[in-house]
């Protein structure tokens, strides 16, 4: 069983930057697709970015394009979410979720999430 834990959210001014991480535990990262989500105070969960299982390809959603870069350490287990030029609308908590499936945006393609770590615009 996979489990998930995110941390790096803090509290923010706009143009700042965070580093979100995602650490794996209990089997490989190696054969999953990691994705970071968001969801906002009274909107639906939100597709931000993903890396892929097989190549280590990256996919990110127009939002954060150019802004949000996506890593992975399969080594240490860990995807991170490098996120500059922060705006207002990023404020969010901020899941990274595990999937068998390379490249779905869609939230129930997705079996592992972590519990998930708020992002604030400190303005």
């Amino acid at each position: 069983q996979l489990q998930l834990v995110e941390s790096g959210g803090g509290l923010v001014q706009p143009g700042g930057s965070l580093r979100l991480s995602c650490v794996g535990s209990g089997v490989t990262l190696d054969y999953y697709a990691i994705a970071w989500f968001r969801q906002a105070p009274g909107k639906g969960r939100e597709w931000v970015s993903c890396v892929y299982s097989s190549n280590g390809h990256t996919v990110y959603a127009e939002s954060v394009k150019g802004r949000f870069t996506i890593s992975r350490d399969n080594a240490k287990k860990t995807v991170y979410l490098q996120m500059n030029s922060l705006k207002s609308e990023d404020t969010a908590v901020y899941y990274c979720a595990a999937s068998i499936i390379d490249g779905t945006y869609s939230p129930t393609d997705y079996d592992y999430w972590g519990q998930g770590t708020q992002v604030t615009d400190s303005s």
